[in-house]
Formats: C-alpha cells, sequence, structure tokens
C-alpha cells in the first residue's frame, strides 16, 4: 500500500492523500480545480467582485490535476475505471458532458456517477471529481 501527497500540488485539506494505491487499484481523493497557490482554474474574480464560475475549465482542470495524480503511480486517465463527480448545480451538467467528453468516451472510458452536492469546500468550486484507477504491477 501507498499513499502519496505531492508537494507540487494544491496540499489536501485535510488529513488524507492525495493518491493510494492498493495492489493494482489506484484511489484518487476527491480533486477539485485548485492550484498549488491556492486559486482555482475555471474562476474569475472581477474588480467589482463578481465572480465568473466556468464549469468547463474546471472540470477540464480537474481532470488534468487527476491525471498528474495519477501520473505519481506511473498510471493514466486511461486507466481510469471509475469516477464519481459532485456538482453544485445540475445546470452545470451539460458544459460539465461536453468537456469530460474531451478526456472520455462511452466505448472506452470509465464508469461514471454524477450527484448534485450543497456546497464544496470553497465557494469558487463548483465541481469535484473522485477517481479509481485500475493498473497492475
Amino acid at each position: 500500500m501507498a499513499n502519496k501527497v505531492l508537494k507540487d500540488k494544491a496540499q489536501p485539506l485535510g488529513n488524507y492523500p492525495h493518491v493510494k494505491r492498493v495492489g493494482d487499484f489506484i484511489y484518487v481523493s476527491g480533486t477539485s480545480s485548485r492550484r498549488p497557490d491556492n486559486t482555482h482554474a475555471g474562476v474569475i474574480i472581477h474588480p467589482d467582485g463578481r465572480v465568473e464560475k466556468d464549469i468547463r475549465e474546471q472540470t477540464r482542470a480537474v481532470l488534468e490535476n487527476i491525471g498528474g495524480l495519477l501520473q505519481s503511480m506511473d498510471a493514466t486517465l486511461a486507466d481510469v475505471i471509475d469516477i464519481t463527480s459532485f456538482l453544485v448545480d445540475m445546470e452545470d451538467f451539460p458544459g460539465y458532458n461536453q468537456a469530460y467528453a474531451e478526456f472520455f468516451n462511452h466505448a472506452t472510458g470509465p464508469t461514471r456517477t454524477t450527484v448534485a452536492v450543497h456546497q464544496l469546500p470553497h465557494p469558487n468550486l463548483v465541481i469535484e471529481i473522485k477517481a479509481v484507477a485500475y493498473k497492475p504491477l
């Protein structure tokens, strides 16, 4: 069993690893679009305080972050077998689905569950994803 917290990624907000390998399975903790400097991809904060949140950009950033975490375990997004996505607003589902399709397809992609949640750990976040990958040792 191997746990990893990667120094070059946004640090976990609690006592858990970014990624954990158990045998041939790799589990990726819930991941957002948060960058190492604690800003968020897919968020524009205007001078007047107005906040714009882009589900497509956040979804892409989340999946790219997951890809980077998997690389630390010598795996890729192609090894992902299951995804659970958490959306703050199901009105974002079409944009999320569109960005998701840039990474996965129904023929070779992972199984997926998408649920609506009341909120995520930061008000700028509109999506969080956790993943399971299978990569034989």
